[in-house]
């Protein structure tokens, strides 16, 4: 009973997130729209079928809905209606429609970057430039020499500035002595040691775990960082095609997945979180928050992809009209959309059937 009643609340609790995430973006949506002058017809907390109306403001109808998940943002006119229809979507000039588009990505980005800064307030920002020693294994080459807590800046008078570098630098040395000049409690000191040439599984030459040395930053200090953060995992997401498609990541270690497929990681997210907690108490919902930020970040650059059916699908279509000044013609756009939208639900299908016999296991 009480692992029905756990998975019930991970369930309501995911769907609470998730829908905060859809919710934001709608709400992104609505605020572009409003401000470019296109009217809202209404504004769902949730989806149909329609519950009651709460308020009518501004010449909208703000409702509540059955489906708990998200909301939604009908424009007057919808997004491929009657181009004459004053304060109509299709109506607007390109440019407001861009604006309007953009909205909802955008919206999702921003919030998964005040997410990354306020954990980096938490958590602290890493030092991208230092390396620094977490764990040293038993009867290592390091054992005797360095203790956690050193941070490594040069190898055989060489600047140690990143992880990479240190991996590339120790490489050619395997089997031969070097010498780590090291900061300990602020003091230079210059150490010896020699990296094997076969190191026991799960150790590395040196036999040593690094990573880079955290410090506290205010909120300010962290949002250049979680901008770059932001922009990194756009990016990385943007990638992932090529890198599969020459080989430099296994199929096996990347797939697309449904919302089934976000539920599994999020809930083992959650059991990550809990075990975490139980170590430290401070940092109670910071995983939870971190795979949020990830996942708003996510949904906002995937729904930019010039994709039909999507916010980037429609700004695809715009493309001709602001360079050109020749407008698609609603009814051919509207098509292609339902096209693509018909294509997206059949693959959404396949993703939840294979997340169902291959649920997502975090490794």
């Amino acid at each position: 009973m009480t692992t029905i009643w756990s998975t019930a609340l991970s369930i309501l609790e995911f769907i609470l997130a998730f829908g905060a995430l859809v919710f934001v973006h709608e709400l992104g949506h609505f605020i572009a729209a409003r401000s470019n002058k296109i009217e809202v017809e209404e504004f769902g907390f949730g989806y149909p079928p329609k519950i009651f109306k709460l308020f009518r403001a501004g010449g909208t109808d703000f409702t509540i809905n059955w489906i708990p998940f998200g909301g939604f943002c009908r424009m007057k006119g919808g997004e491929t209606g009657d181009i004459t229809e004053v304060g109509s979507f299709a109506a607007a000039n390109p440019w407001r429609r861009l604006a309007t588009l953009l909205g909802g990505p955008i919206t999702n980005l921003v919030l998964g970057m005040l997410l990354i800064a306020f954990l980096f307030t938490r958590v602290g920002a890493p030092d991208l430039t230092k390396v620094t020693i977490t764990t040293i294994a038993p009867n290592s080459p390091a054992a005797e020499e360095l203790m956690v807590g050193d941070i490594i800046s040069q190898l055989n008078g060489q600047p140690v500035d990143s992880i990479d570098r240190l991996t590339q630098l120790v490489k050619p040395n395997l089997g031969n002595e070097i010498t780590l000049s090291i900061l300990r409690d602020e003091k230079p000191i210059d150490i010896k040691i020699t990296p094997r040439q076969k190191s026991p599984e799960g150790e590395g030459a040196m036999g040593v775990a690094i990573s880079n040395p955290v410090y506290k930053i205010t909120y300010l200090q962290a949002i250049p960082m979680a901008f770059v953060s932001t922009m990194d995992q756009g990016y990385q997401l943007l990638m992932l095609p090529v890198r599969l498609i020459s080989g430099q990541i296994a199929t096996s270690d990347a797939r697309m997945v449904s919302v089934k497929g976000i539920y599994d990681i999020f809930s083992q997210v959650q059991t990550i979180d809990e075990q975490a907690t139980a170590v430290d108490p401070s940092v109670k919902g910071l995983t939870i928050l971190n795979f949020l930020a990830m996942i708003s970040i996510a949904l906002g650059f995937t729904n930019l992809l010039p994709i039909p059916a999507l916010d980037g699908g429609h700004i695809l279509f715009l493309i001709p009209e602001i360079l050109f000044k020749k407008r698609v013609k609603p009814e051919l756009e509207g098509r292609v959309h339902f096209i693509g939208y018909v294509i997206l639900m059949g693959l959404m299908v396949v993703m939840v059937i294979n997340d169902i016999i291959n649920p997502i296991i975090l490794k």
